[in-house]
């Protein structure tokens, strides 16, 4: 088998490889939540700040990391002229 033939089923192979994968996120039923979904979905353990710890260490990390006061919510770049 030629390199150029090789090269061309390589890369006609990872496109559908691709085109595959990123095909299975348009379809319109997976991003639906049904009704009885809803409980679950609104349950305290769905609830990303619900550990005051991990909240206050995440806060702390994005402040570090901004340099700016709050972080998380702040508009405006981390060197402080905003």
């Amino acid at each position: 088998m030629k390199p150029a033939h090789f090269r061309l089923i390589c890369v006609a192979l990872l496109g559908a490889l691709g085109l595959g994968a990123l095909g299975g996120c348009t379809t319109a039923p997976t991003a639906r939540v049904q009704p009885w979904q809803r409980g679950t979905l609104a349950d305290y353990t769905m609830r990303p700040d619900r550990d005051s710890l991990r909240t206050a260490m995440d806060e702390h990390i994005y402040f570090s990391r901004e340099t700016a006061n709050g972080g998380r919510g702040v508009g405006g770049s981390g060197c402080g002229c905003n």
